[in-house]
């Protein structure tokens, strides 16, 4: 794989078949909607619900059936603790915490240099820096961060969704933020996680299973897995289109604008996900989606669409209506898409300032890719310079 993007049979769906039957490995058969318009309907539109979608045999890439977290609710009780969380993921705090990110960013990247080429951007850098700002924001050990590695890259791998492994990991993830949050209960912190226990047990604003559900593997997935697949995939795409390294380099104020049209082109899911099930007959364009029937909101097709994106298969660093789904769109908008922004603008600030000379050390040929359950990207993209 030498390329970055995605098939080109959805630029003919979108024009010819916007809403298609698709049968995914797993689970009963689904509409897919590719075109930008019905992929934001299909996810505002109070007539699609997540929360019915529990218990039923969901379209999905892994066997087994898991749930989904806030990922699975409806409002209000999405919207109940959709505020609880989001309340540390304000563009104020996110702000506030730039300076340690880009410290912890630079270090990262200045042991890479300090050990001598070639590096690897997905283990010494990608990996490490999502982890250890999402553990500093719960509020996790540093001894036992090591765990939350683990766990992550388990509940995410294309091996564990064959396998059945996938529920002794969530066990064990389950079984470790519970321990965190007895410790919160006898001595509070001012961490999320302490302030997740202290609206568990002032005013009863979630059960501990919404607790669990929030602060393991809907947190530390959504938090580290984004950025852990996006930072290489971006590295990779700057590294075989050199005139967008070296555009950067000259004009480092675009960083910002860089991420988002990265964020846009380059997929990061491996497929579409999360199906919405139809409450009532729902007309999407000439389609009729009836009662019941699920539909998978494609992103990533969405992303690429020209009524809404101009000339939107050329990356183009100073465009300037990039509405991207990447993150989602409605009450489902990424908690922590401000976050993620910020780790992967300081990230390749990092870079860039510190290797000018960067290169994929073995050649497009030497990258090796991962396509898990959720994310997709370089598992091994070893660098020089």
């Amino acid at each position: 794989m030498h390329e970055i993007g995605i098939s080109p049979i959805y630029e003919q769906l979108r024009a010819t078949e916007p809403l298609c039957r698709v049968q995914m490995p797993y689970g009963e058969p689904a509409w897919l909607a590719t075109r930008y318009a019905d992929v934001k309907l299909v996810m505002t539109d109070p007539r699609f619900s997540r929360a019915i979608a529990q218990g039923l045999d969901q379209p999905r890439l892994r066997r087994q059936l898991v749930g989904d977290g806030i990922m699975g609710m409806d409002p209000p009780d999405h919207t109940r603790l959709r505020k609880l969380v989001s309340k540390a993921f304000t563009s104020r705090r996110m702000e506030q915490m730039r300076t340690s990110v880009r410290d912890l960013a630079a270090r990262l990247v200045d042991d890479m240099i300090e050990k001598g080429p070639p590096a690897d951007v997905v283990e010494d850098l990608a990996r490490l820096l999502p982890v250890n700002v999402i553990c500093d924001l719960l509020g996790v050990p540093f001894e036992d961060r090591h765990l939350f590695r683990r766990w992550t890259d388990g509940l995410t791998n294309d091996e564990t969704a064959k396998s059945d492994t996938l529920f002794e990991i969530g066990y064990e993830l389950d079984n470790y933020v519970a321990g965190l949050v007895a410790q919160r209960r006898k001595e509070p912190t001012d961490d999320l996680l302490g302030a997740l226990v202290y609206a568990r047990d002032n005013g009863n604003k979630l059960d501990d299973n919404e607790l669990l559900a929030l602060a393991g593997a809907g947190l530390l997935t959504g938090g580290v897995e984004t950025v852990a697949a996006a930072l290489p995939s971006f590295v990779f795409t700057l590294l075989t289109r050199r005139e967008l390294f070296e555009q950067l380099q000259a004009q480092p104020e675009l960083i910002p604008s860089a991420v988002e049209e990265l964020l846009r082109y380059v997929p990061i899911n491996t497929a579409a996900m999360f199906a919405r099930y139809a409450l009532e007959d729902v007309w999407i364009g000439d389609t009729l989606v009836r009662t019941g029937e699920p539909v998978l909101p494609d992103l990533h097709a969405a992303n690429r669409d020209p009524e809404v994106f101009e000339n939107p298969e050329t990356i183009d660093f100073t465009r300037k209506h990039n509405p991207h789904l990447t993150f989602g769109h409605g009450s489902h908008y990424c908690i922590g898409a401000q976050l993620a922004r910020l780790e992967l603008q300081e990230a390749l600030k990092a870079l860039l300032s510190r290797m000018p000379e960067m290169k994929l050390a073995d050649g497009v040929e030497g990258v090796e890719w991962k396509y898990g359950v959720i994310v997709r990207g370089p598992s091994l993209l070893r660098i020089s310079w």
